[in-house]
């Protein structure tokens, strides 16, 4: 999708312009309604794409937020132990279901820290070591390789966490002013970096994930800390934000552009800040909450 096409005269969208992956034929469609929902980058990309007379900085940006304020979930830091027992559970359940522990950080007074804004939630699960689905990896073959794979070895359990990021204005995608795709879009340009807030959070959950397992009575404990770039758990978000003032946000409370009231965005680009869980759920709560406001206002006549 290249644009959303705009009519300053009646002040609402009028439909989209989209280029044809083979041909690259651009190819107009029209709706009352546009859910521009590309997924977080593209969707900020199209409506700074999106230029007119009236938004020179892009579709529905008279805050200038459009692009901004990007986030992902900081992830991979926990801790691994062993478990001292169980060793007669070898002929079943040697993949036992995953296990999540909710956010405890920041919650009320007692657990508010000094030192980091919000939380993070654990992701785990037990595994009974050799015996993950991973047997291309084992060495060996025939009678050997078979015994190997079905010879009990310890239980182990993993947590590792999902934390919270914060918006930042400066964490921002931009298009390039000259380099253009096959199509003839511009690249998109990507700023990000986990601030001083994530960093603080993520070193508490690895005390926090070695602590646990330490209580729980796990012994030979490992923590780990990954510095990844920002993509890596592919939870994007935030490039268009909500908010109730319009000049500081893109979206109102029903997902509905403040400058233009007949685009509705109601993906990861809508989110004000990154929580910690899993964040498609949401969408799809945003989704149908939106829908049904916009399908309201249409029979009033008011889109």
């Amino acid at each position: 999708m290249k644009e959303v096409l705009y009519d300053k005269t009646v002040n609402r969208a009028i439909g989209v312009r989209v280029i044809d992956a083979t041909t690259k034929e651009s190819i107009d469609f029209f709706a009352k309604v546009i859910f521009l929902n590309a997924s977080t980058i593209a969707t900020a990309a199209i409506l700074l794409n999106s230029t007119s007379d009236h938004f020179s900085k892009g579709l529905g940006n008279s805050s200038d937020q459009v692009g901004r304020n990007l986030m992902d979930h900081s992830v991979l830091a926990g801790a691994e132990g062993e478990y001292d027992g169980f060793y007669d559970k070898y002929y079943s359940g040697r993949n036992p279901g995953s296990i999540y522990i909710p956010r405890f950080r920041n919650i009320n007074e007692r657990t508010k820290r000094k030192d980091f804004l919000r939380g993070y939630g654990f992701q785990g699960k037990a595994y009974r070591e050799g015996w993950r689905d991973l047997y291309a990896k084992m060495e060996g073959f025939g009678e050997t390789y078979k015994n190997a794979i079905v010879e009990p070895k310890n239980w182990k359990i993993r947590i590792q966490a999902w934390g919270e990021t914060l918006p930042y204005a400066t964490n921002r995608i931009q298009l390039h002013p000259t380099e253009k795709d096959q199509w003839g879009l511009p690249l998109v340009k990507i700023n990000f970096e986990y601030h001083e807030n994530e960093k603080a959070m993520k070193k508490d959950m690895v005390v926090s994930a070695k602590e646990m397992l330490e209580k729980a009575g796990f012994k030979n404990i490992i923590t780990f800390s990954y510095d990844l770039a920002g993509g890596s758990a592919i939870h994007e978000m935030g490039t268009a934000r909500m908010g109730r003032d319009a000049k500081t946000s893109v979206l109102n409370e029903f997902n509905q552009m403040h400058d233009v009231k007949n685009v509705f965005i109601t993906d990861g680009s809508c989110m004000t800040s990154s929580a910690n869980q899993h964040p498609s759920l949401t969408y799809m709560a945003l989704t149908a909450r939106a829908c049904d406001f916009a399908s309201n206002e249409l029979k009033k006549g008011n889109l």
